[in-house]
């Protein structure tokens, strides 16, 4: 294994969400950049319509962190997946990846839409979607997460 990584946010949740839940996300929030930013760090960034957002499940607690398989309770019973097959929070870094729709950019507050970090979560990266930095060929995976995000969304997004 290589060396660790120190890495500090570079931006806040701000609103939205005060608490994680499973499912009904929708609503706006601003993600702030760190205020000690030169505002030309977002130039052009309004002309992209979604984010690739890291973050930090900051209120979930290193306990958490589950190196096993284990199965959502929505799902079949049968081989559980890992916990790399999850997207929730007992991750080892406790990192997640958010793709929210950017709404307007506000000198260094960028304010999102469907953004599934809550008010204070740290923000560790952002760039803009390329699409062509997408998965390539057809994307494969199992009825599971479907069935359980059925209603992770309020409403489909265009």
């Amino acid at each position: 294994m290589s060396k660790s990584l120190e890495i500090k946010p570079i931006a806040t949740v701000v609103g939205g969400r005060t608490e994680p839940t499973d499912d009904h996300w929708t609503g706006t929030a601003i993600i702030r950049l760190n205020p000690d930013f030169p505002v030309e760090v977002v130039q052009g960034l309004e002309e992209f319509s979604h984010l690739l957002v890291v973050w930090h499940f900051h209120k979930a607690s290193p306990d958490d962190v589950a190196l096993h398989a284990r199965s959502p309770a929505t799902i079949p019973s049968g081989r559980p997946p890992g916990v790399f097959v999850h997207r929730n929070h007992r991750r080892p870094n406790q990192l997640a990846q958010s793709f929210p729709r950017l709404l307007k950019v506000d000198g260094l507050d960028l304010h999102v839409t469907d953004l599934d970090a809550i008010d204070g979560s740290p923000v560790y990266d952002l760039a803009p979607y390329f699409t062509e930095m997408g998965p390539r060929g057809e994307v494969r995976e199992p009825a599971w997460p479907g069935e359980m995000l059925a209603d992770y969304w309020d409403t489909p997004q265009s």
